[in-house]
């Protein structure tokens, strides 16, 4: 039999087959993406685990620059190269490796067909044992410390400065309440996005608290609700906040940090923003941090000042104090003065006497 195409009979005529028709392999991966969120929705994925993975899996592909099913490990190795000149960490390395990883899964299952029908292209998965990732050891110097109170007050300094020369004011205030959030509550970046107004509870215990409502989901269950207290008068800048800032947006609505259309800003948005205030602050590379960062900042410095773990556990959100351990990265100097407090406090006592 002839290699060549056959030829199609149309009413006794004979005529070539039509080609098959042109998508744009890009247009077409971004409805996959869809597709893939669309089956998170579907098993019951929490929007915050939906909006955080669907953001890294965004970043993953702008990186690559070539659709999913044309990727070879190469092109991975250089994906993963360019996180690391980003000051990307290993653990979040690692997440955008499972993230896509979970994504080829999902075009192997449901558009393997169709992709080599239309593209040519046979699935093969460009993930291997080499992408595994290095575990990082808690007490590992590759692992990048959270900035210290020192760093963060230069951070809010600079920030306060922006809004001075601004051309834009109400932006960077907003900003400046954000990250105060962030740094002061713990509250990872999704969670502060989804604040709505009415979660601010001024006259709730002696501080004032956050109703941090869509927290952190795990195992598949629903959004896990906590109280977080506005510490380090968080309250008084949040109050601010509502009085001064929320109202220059032009638009009213529930949306407590809004973008400038009034709507809910999201994780990768709120990533950005603070890694562009970072660069335009001109700190080296190894000062700057990400908004996961302000969260294991805001864990060690209240651990450092004394408070129970467990109250650091609940403050965060995490379902058991093995977790919260890992985020706390004391100071090189913290048994020192550890040593000169307690020091410090006998002395007193035995002057008391």
């Amino acid at each position: 039999m002839s290699g060549r195409p056959r030829l199609h009979s149309v009413q006794g005529t004979a005529v070539a087959p039509l080609p098959v028709q042109f998508i744009d392999p890009m247009a077409y991966q971004r409805d996959c993406v869809d597709a893939f969120v669309a089956s998170q929705v579907a098993r019951g994925f929490s929007p915050i685990t939906i909006d955080n993975g669907t953001g890294v899996l965004e970043r993953f592909l702008a990186l690559a620059d070539r659709p999913a099913w044309e990727l070879e490990s190469a092109d991975v190795d250089a994906v993963m190269a360019a996180l690391i000149k980003r000051g990307v960490g290993a653990v979040t390395r690692r997440g955008y490796v499972g993230t896509f990883r979970a994504f080829f899964a999902f075009l192997e299952a449901r558009h393997s067909t169709q992709i080599e029908v239309q593209f040519g292209v046979r699935l093969s998965d460009p993930l291997d044992i080499f992408h595994a990732g290095r575990h990082v050891s808690d007490d590992s110097p590759a692992t990048r410390p959270p900035p210290t109170p020192l760093r963060m007050e230069d951070f809010f300094t600079f920030l306060r400065g922006q809004m001075d020369v601004a051309r834009k004011w109400t932006p960077i205030a907003r900003d400046y309440a954000l990250f105060r959030m962030l740094y002061h509550g713990g509250l990872r970046s999704a969670e502060a996005a989804s604040l709505e107004i009415r979660d601010l509870h001024f006259d709730r215990g002696p501080f004032g608290k956050v109703h941090v409502r869509l927290g952190k989901a795990a195992k598949g269950s629903g959004p896990r609700p906590r109280w977080v207290p506005m510490l380090d008068d968080l309250g008084l800048i949040l109050q601010w906040y509502l009085a001064e800032v929320r109202p220059r947006f032009r638009v009213a609505g529930p949306v407590l940090f809004c973008d400038e259309g009034g709507g809910q800003m999201n994780s990768g948005s709120i990533r950005n923003r603070l890694a562009h205030l970072c660069a335009i602050e001109g700190q080296p590379v190894h000062e700057r941090f990400s908004p996961h960062g302000l969260r294991h900042a805001c864990a060690t410095r209240n651990y450092e000042r004394g408070i129970d773990l467990v109250a650091i556990q609940q403050m965060l959100g995490h379902w058991n104090v093995g977790t919260t351990m890992r985020y706390v990265t004391p100071s090189a100097t913290f048994v020192e003065d550890a040593y000169r407090r307690a020091v410090s406090t006998t002395i007193a006592n035995l002057e008391q006497e």
